[in-house]
């Protein structure tokens, strides 16, 4: 049982200092691949090392399995942590490496081998265990690192930026082992820090993505907890829907015109824009924020969807698609397009774009998302 509770939880670390992180409530749990992100500074590795008992709690409780583990000290809780910097024995070789903490723990000889062969078979390390980590890539050695947090059988595995120090190929390559290992292993959660969205969405079953700055002191630090397609088509506020997403969502000042059970009508640069959100909780004329992400426009008057005249200010050729920012009026934020393959519009040129209304997102004053009246994508 490996079942996680975070209930109110608080870190300040001196008196008087704001707090890195405020009410922090949810559950990840057995067998959760469980992945924090949010911008620098939000306390995304502060919370994971709450967690591992390197950081004391201020307030709130955090149990692991059922047992409120408060004042526990790292070796007692069942964690084990993987850290962004290898730490390896320089003089010990792999197996050695993999061993050395149930040698600490004073763990059977015999024991201790089972469980490195084990672990090297699942990170196929089997031909590595009497080499040295000088002989050993950067990958290699990552899979040393969490090797040794296998061997310990853990019921909770924390990864704090594991990935950050490789190049892009072995990142993709590691990320994949990873989640191979988390489908192997099945039974233990999981719990990963990254700044990286596409390993977020990619690894997680839960994303915590945590805001940073006043909106902790405000709000509290959990922006939105959920599952990947929940963030990225329902997000609750305007700071998930920017975060999400890579180009950002587009996100155009507006005007309520009005509100029906399935949409609402929206102003926006003298157009009219149907979005199917229930707004009806706003009254008519109060400012909004309508959003859509770049790959979910349109270009061309044929088609369903209101329409939205622009101009082509520059383009990003990227070979499998093409990036298009386009002036919508004067001292209005750009407007981001994604489209598949080689785009051939010149600078200049006038575009219209098209706007379905299943695909957009409403926004109050506050930044606070309208709930959305379609069905979630599975």
């Amino acid at each position: 049982m490996s079942r996680i509770d975070f209930k109110n939880l608080c870190k300040r670390y001196l008196p008087g200092m704001a707090l890195t992180i405020k009410d922090a409530n949810l559950t990840i749990g057995q067998g959760e691949f469980c992945v924090f992100v949010g911008p620098s500074g939000c306390g995304k590795s502060t919370l994971l090392r709450m967690v591992a008992g390197l950081e004391s709690i201020s307030s709130g409780d955090l149990s692991i399995a059922g047992k409120r583990v408060n004042d526990l000290p790292p070796a007692q809780r069942g964690v084990a942590m993987v850290f962004q910097s290898y730490a390896l024995y320089p003089h010990m070789t792999v197996a050695e490496n993999m061993a050395f903490g149930l040698r600490v723990l004073g763990s059977d000889k015999g024991e201790i081998e089972r469980k490195v062969k084990k672990a090297a078979a699942i990170l196929q390390l089997e031909p590595l265990l009497e080499r040295l980590p000088k002989q050993l890539s950067g990958g290699q050695r990552q899979r040393v690192a969490i090797g040794r947090a296998i061997v310990k059988e853990p019921d909770v595995f924390l990864f704090d930026e594991p990935l950050s120090n490789l190049d892009a190929a072995l990142r993709v390559q590691t990320r994949l082992e990873i989640a191979k290992l988390h489908h192997d292993i099945g039974r233990s959660s999981m719990i990963y820090v990254t700044h990286d969205q596409v390993e977020a969405m990619t690894l997680a079953d839960k994303i915590v993505l945590l805001r940073a700055g006043k909106g902790v002191q405000d709000e509290g630090s959990v922006a939105q907890f959920g599952t990947p397609m929940e963030l990225y088509h329902r997000p609750q506020n305007l700071f998930v829907a920017e975060f999400i997403g890579s180009p950002k969502m587009n996100v155009l000042p507006g005007r309520l015109l009005r509100a029906e059970p399935d949409h609402a009508v929206v102003d926006v640069m003298g157009r009219q824009i149907r979005v199917a959100v229930d707004a009806r909780t706003a009254v008519a004329g109060a400012e909004v924020k309508l959003g859509i992400r770049p790959e979910h426009l349109l270009s061309g008057v044929e088609g369903e969807g209101s329409t939205l005249p622009v101009r082509l200010r520059q383009m990003e050729r990227l070979g499998n698609e093409s990036l298009l920012y386009l002036e919508t009026a004067a001292d209005a934020p750009l407007v981001t397009l994604r489209l598949e393959g080689h785009a051939t519009q010149a600078a200049g040129a006038p575009i219209t774009l098209r706007l379905r209304p299943e695909q957009c997102h409403l926004f109050d004053a506050a930044g606070k998302a309208y709930p959305r009246t379609v069905a979630l994508p599975t």
